[in-house]
């Protein structure tokens, strides 16, 4: 399994990763990701920022990669920076299928993406990120997984996802909502052949969302290497629009309230790799500075005080516009 590198390598930065979605397409939820961009947001300008941003973290020892056919033209820019580093031959890189891009290169499109989980749409997104990635994928994740998701039920979907499995390709998925720790505990009794289908979990954790925690440690103690993401709350626990206690922690060990956000889930023993969504290597140099942060038991039970109800969180979160 190619994430037994990640588990045996011994930089302090291996267990942190690099997610593609704010920076593969013009338009994303991020709080002051307008800032972060370039002005023209062409495809030029964001395929050179998605290769600079690669260029700084495997020098600083990143060594995971996590894109989406959903992430506008994430794939193809990952694809063009691996190409042109044939001696790259020790990264990580997982993908995602179930969400298909609708905006066109827009940032103010009425759908940015549609969602659909069906074996027909794997079909043709595995294809579609097969021509790209080709023997690089390591990785491919069902993106966005609910309990009423039928990737849950489908059995002719999971013989397909075997099929692959057999191949070499590692199985997984993602989740999101208020009910991730519903959807992760039925993922983990989905079996083919009497053996678990997946091999991988990301899901969305941080300071104010921590509910899929439970269930995050049951898929780790299952053998599934748990991935991180939107660790830092889609922005609401960045600079200015963290909250008091982070900013306070963050002060304290004179680091950004980023890396502090990011250490907390470290922290957690089930936690494989957290993900960082950089925008901009200044920000990548922040986030990854969290395998320093000193969080002690005081500092610890501070920040945990900071979790809202996961039925806050998410409808907090759909409310973020679209930059």
């Amino acid at each position: 399994m190619p994430f037994s590198r990640l588990a045996t390598a011994t930089t302090p930065t291996a267990h942190l990763g690099l997610g593609l979605a704010a920076v593969g397409r013009p338009g994303y939820i991020n709080l002051g990701r307008q800032a972060d961009l370039p002005a023209e947001r062409t495809v030029d300008a964001l395929r050179a920022r998605t290769h600079a941003l690669l260029d700084a973290a495997y020098a600083q020892g990143v060594r995971y990669v996590d894109t989406a056919r959903s992430y506008g033209r994430a794939e193809e820019f990952l694809a063009d920076w691996l190409n042109a580093r044939p001696d790259v031959d020790d990264l990580v890189v997982g993908s995602k299928w179930g969400y298909t891009y609708t905006a066109d290169w827009s940032t103010d499109a009425e759908q940015h993406e549609v969602k659909d989980h069906t074996a027909a749409t794997y079909e043709r997104q595995r294809a579609e990120t097969a021509a790209l990635l080709g023997d690089r994928l390591d990785l491919y994740q069902i993106h966005s997984v609910t309990p009423d998701s039928p990737a849950l039920t489908d059995r002719s979907l999971h013989a397909k996802l075997a099929e692959a499995a057999e191949q070499g390709l590692t199985v997984g998925f993602s989740t999101s909502g208020p009910a991730q720790a519903d959807a992760i505990r039925a993922a983990l009794a989905v079996t083919v052949g009497g053996e678990p289908l997946f091999r991988t979990v990301q899901s969305t954790y941080n300071a104010l969302e921590t509910s899929a925690g439970p269930a995050l440690a049951e898929a780790h103690e299952a053998g599934l290497t748990v991935i991180v993401k939107e660790g830092m709350a889609n922005g609401r626990l960045a600079g200015p629009h963290a909250p008091e206690a982070l900013r306070a922690v963050a002060a304290e060990v004179s680091l950004g309230c980023d890396a502090v956000a990011l250490a907390l889930i470290l922290r957690r023993p089930w936690a494989g790799v957290v993900l960082s969504g950089a925008a901009t290597t200044s920000q990548l140099a922040s986030n990854l500075h969290a395998a320093a942060v000193d969080l002690d038991d005081g500092r610890l039970a501070r920040l945990e005080k900071l979790a809202e109800e996961p039925q806050a969180y998410w409808k907090q979160r759909a409310r973020l516009p679209w930059h």
